[in-house]
Order: structure tokens, then sequence, then C-alpha cells
């Protein structure tokens, strides 16, 4: 017999199997030894009170064992010989777009200008270690996508989008822990995750399909308003329809389509710095127990969002016992990230804090970004279709200045910036590179300065404890999202002009993280299919 029970236990009793079969024994008055297993079904926890307690969706099985699989297996076949589709990028729209189309009976030919995720590792370590950064193999460029290495958080808010739960099964089909279609903020990490990328590229492969590194779309072929494949950097031409699928750094394709007329636009997006605390002092924050979180509760969370003077400042891609990477696609950038691995248990804990940012504000002159760069790119109308991305490059180049014109990333404790003082030491992080002390206050745009200072003051009041001289504010966060938005067909996906061109997933401006890129990855699968038959 199975039976589901909806729980509230203490973290040491959901943390083993054999204690929580003990506590649903007395609770629901049934035979221990009749409880052969149990599973997980939902699982999140509720540290709003001083007692923490988690919340259990549980399946146990009474006198049998579980017969079903934890996770549903999709079947993968054959493709050689069929139409092909092109797929431009392998991150987490471009993989999930190439396996449904395998699904639907398509082959897809992806091309990614970076290396495999195993040769990227490489280019990555050279960026802490010797301030290189390869404009063609980095934290955003490469097998995996932005994602690969920078974090792997599976949550999202756009389950109206599509089904979030077979993009996890596709996951744990590939390698993933099933854990994370129990989790409520479901998290792979980034030590796990390359493994997972190399199992789905591997199934592309023995399915007929064909994947191309180091090898960077660099036109699309278009005639008479019909997208007829694409030119690469390596002389290969590729025909026939194309998901387009190149993540949100790849800055030389926006100009490419801006040049060539193909229609975009600006989009809002979100910049500011990362915030780098002490796990301990999160953990104790958040679980209200100045000794952290104990023995059985992960390395905490949190969220906070508030509206200053018109626009949202928030936290962004939470990363709890986690590191902070660099995150630069080309030279004479300073872009930081957050990941964390799978155990979540570094010594610290980091989060984008960002300020919402829209194209009309670029005509308010708290925006001017003060050198040479700032007039540079915005020589022309801070209308023009690629404005929003001009302010992300001027802003990383400042940051880049300010870091000695290496990977060194300027930084600031987090009171000392409320108050607009220079920090003259810095606390240790987690930033490989290292850090330089810098007044962010005064060189980043009072636009975004004064909005931080304000909701990091909220988030203080809220969380007491937050706002602390013990964090450090390290520029800039400017990649939270797309800067421009490639223009489709909301019913065929189409962009509105060309036939047979997809935009797909973050790099399109139509979504935000591993599992939205992921769920339109395979609508554009889907309305490539209906586009070929």
């Amino acid at each position: 017999m199975i039976q589901e029970y909806q729980l509230r236990v203490l973290p040491q009793i959901a943390a083993n199997e054999q204690r929580l079969i003990e506590y649903i024994a007395k609770e629901k008055g049934l035979d221990a030894r009749t409880i052969h297993a149990t599973r997980v079904l939902k699982r999140s926890i509720d540290a709003r009170q001083r007692t923490v307690l988690i919340n259990l969706n549980l399946r146990i099985y009474i006198n049998e064992m579980p017969k079903d699989e934890e996770y549903t297996h999709i079947t993968y076949h054959k493709v050689d010989g069929k139409p092909q589709v092109i797929v431009v990028g392998a991150g987490p729209g471009g993989l999930f777009a190439a396996l449904r189309l395998i699904e639907l009976g398509l082959r897809p030919i992806v091309v990614e200008r970076g290396k495999n995720v195993r040769e990227r590792k490489k280019d990555l370590a050279l960026i802490g270690r010797e301030q290189m950064v390869n404009s063609e193999s980095n934290y955003s460029f490469g097998e995996g996508g932005a994602g690969a290495y920078s974090d792997g958080k599976l949550y999202t808010r756009s389950k109206k989008r599509g089904n979030v739960d077979k993009i996890l099964n596709v996951f744990c089909q590939h390698g993933a822990s099933a854990s994370i279609l129990a989790d409520a903020h479901p998290h792979i990490g980034t030590d796990k995750l390359p493994r997972v990328i190399e199992n789905m590229r591997n199934t592309i492969l023995e399915c007929g399909g064909e994947v191309y590194f180091e090898t960077r779309m660099d036109a699309l072929i278009i005639e008479n308003d019909e997208l007829k494949g694409i030119e690469t950097n390596t002389g290969k031409t590729l025909l026939g329809p194309v998901v387009l699928a190149t993540g949100h750094s790849a800055r030389d394709v926006y100009r490419w389509l801006a040049a060539n007329n193909v229609e975009i636009e600006a989009k809002g997006l979100a910049v500011g710095v990362r915030l780098e605390h002490p796990a301990l002092l999160i953990d104790q924050i958040q679980y209200h127990n100045k000794n952290g979180r104990g023995n059985y509760l992960p390395a905490a969370e949190y969220s906070f969002v508030n509206q200053v003077d018109g626009r949202g400042v928030y936290s962004f891609c939470m990363c709890p016992g986690g590191f902070i990477v660099p995150a630069a696609s080309a030279p004479e950038q300073i872009v930081v990230n957050g990941m964390s691995p799978s155990n979540r248990g570094s010594r610290w804990s980091n989060s984008g804090m960002v300020v919402e940012l829209r194209p009309e504000d670029l005509l308010d002159p708290k925006l001017k970004v003060e050198n040479e760069k700032w007039n540079e790119l915005t020589s022309h109308s801070t209308s023009s279709q690629l404005a929003m991305m001009h302010f992300q490059e001027a802003l990383e180049y400042s940051s880049w200045q300010q870091g000695n014109r290496k990977q060194t990333a300027p930084a600031q404790r987090m009171e000392d910036f409320t108050r607009k003082k220079l920090s003259y030491d810095l606390p240790e992080s987690s930033y490989a590179p290292g850090l330089v002390s810098s007044p962010l206050h005064f060189w980043m745009p009072p636009f975004l300065t004064e909005k931080l200072s304000k909701g990091f003051q909220q988030f203080g009041r809220s969380s007491h404890g937050f706002l602390t001289n013990e964090a450090v504010m390290i520029g800039v966060e400017t990649r939270t999202s797309a800067p421009v938005r490639i223009i489709r067909d909301r019913e065929t996906l189409q962009h509105i002009r060309i036939k047979g061109l997809f935009p797909c997933g973050e790099g399109a401006g139509y979504a935000g993280g591993i599992v939205s890129a992921a769920m339109d990855g395979e609508r554009c699968a889907e309305a490539a299919k209906d586009f070929m038959s």
C-alpha cells in the first residue's frame, strides 16, 4: 500500500530516513516495521519562526517496495537522415532545443563558439591565475552557456511557459540527483552540472545529431525574408531553419543583427554589484540562531526586493555557501557573477544586488558614466536598439579601470558604501583574482548608487545584521539578462519578418535562467517542427 502525507518536522528528523519512519509511525498509528521505503515528493524550509521546520510531502510504501522510477525517462530515437535544424549556442536554450528536436524526429546541428565543457574549465582557471580573458571561452561562452559554471540553480517563476517538471526530469535522466524534483529551490551545483551537460551532448551525438565547438556563427543567410542557414568563422556553411540561442553576452550577434536590419529592440535589465557576506552571518540571520545552520540545515538563502524611487532594487541569483567569479567575456571588462558547488560549503554567501533599469532611464543625467568609453559608445542617440548594451559595456569598462586594468575587482564594504566612505581595508573574499578598495559610491552612476544605498538600508531594517561592514560589494553585476530583445511572433515564435529564424532563450530576451531558457528551447524546437511540416 502507498500513502502520502504532508508533514512539518524538525531538521534532524527530515535528515534521517529511519527517524522519519519512526516519526510517521508514531503520528499516524502505523507499525514502523511495515514501512519499507519513503520518497520525498516536495521539500521546503520554513524559517519564519525561531524554530525552523521542514515541510515535506512524503510518500511511504507499506509492505512493498517502490516499483516506479524516481523520474520519468524520455526515449530519444535515431534521427540520422532526417531534416536538419541549426541550433546556434549550446547553453540550456540550445541543448534543450536540440533534445526536443530529436524527440520530434528532426536532426539538430549544434554550433557553439566556445569549447566543450571540460576544455572550457582550463580557460576559466587562467582568468583567476593569470588575469587572462579568452573572448571565445569564458564564463559566458562555451558548452553549457553562462549557467554551466555560474551555479546551476533550477528555480523559476516562469511556470506558465512550459513544463518545469519535464525539464527537471531531463536533467535527472542525464545524471542530476533526483533531489531536484523535490526541492523547492532545486540546485545541481557548479561541480556536478558539467557532467550532466556532457551527457546531454552525448545523447545528441548518439542519436545522429552533430555538435561543433569553437565554431562561431558570423552571419545569417537571408534571402527574400527567409532564413536559409548560417555562415561560420570556420568557413563552414550550414543550411536549414535556425534556433538562435546565443546567450545574453553575444554582443557581436546583436551588432550584426542591428547592422543588417534584423528587427531588435532595447530591453530593460538590472545592474548593480555582487554582495558577499560570511556564510555564517547569513545562517545566523536567516535561521535566528547564533550557532548558524547547525548539522542538519543547508547554507541559508535570502531574497530581498523593494521599490526605491519608482524602480525595483532586489537581490538576484543568491548563492549560499558559494563563490564570486570573474565573468567578463572580453578584455577591458570587469563583470562578476556568483556560483555554488553542490554542497554549498564555502565560507561565503553572495548575491547580485541590482537596480531595475529601463531604456528610457538612459536619458537621466544621473546615468552618465564618467569615462571616454561611455562617450565613444553613446556618440549616437541613446534611443538606439543597442543603447542598453552600450551602457553595460561602459560600466564594465569603468569597473576595469577602477580594478587597475586587470581582473582585480573594485570593492567597498557595505556600510561604508551607504555612508559614502572609502574602505581602507577589505574583508577576505572568495573572489580569486583579488579585490582593490574603490569608492563605488563615487564612480558608479548616482542613478544606481542612490537606489542601492536606500535599498540596503531598507533591507537592514527588515533583517537585523544584514547591513554590515562584514559584507563587501564587488563591482559590477551587469549580465542579469539580455540588453536586447530579438522581436518574434507570439504564435509561431519566428522572427516577426524572417521566416525560419527562431530567437530563443536568454540571449533573445525571452528567458531569465536555466529552466526558463530550457523551456523556451523546447518551444522553439516545436515551432521549428511546425514550420517544416
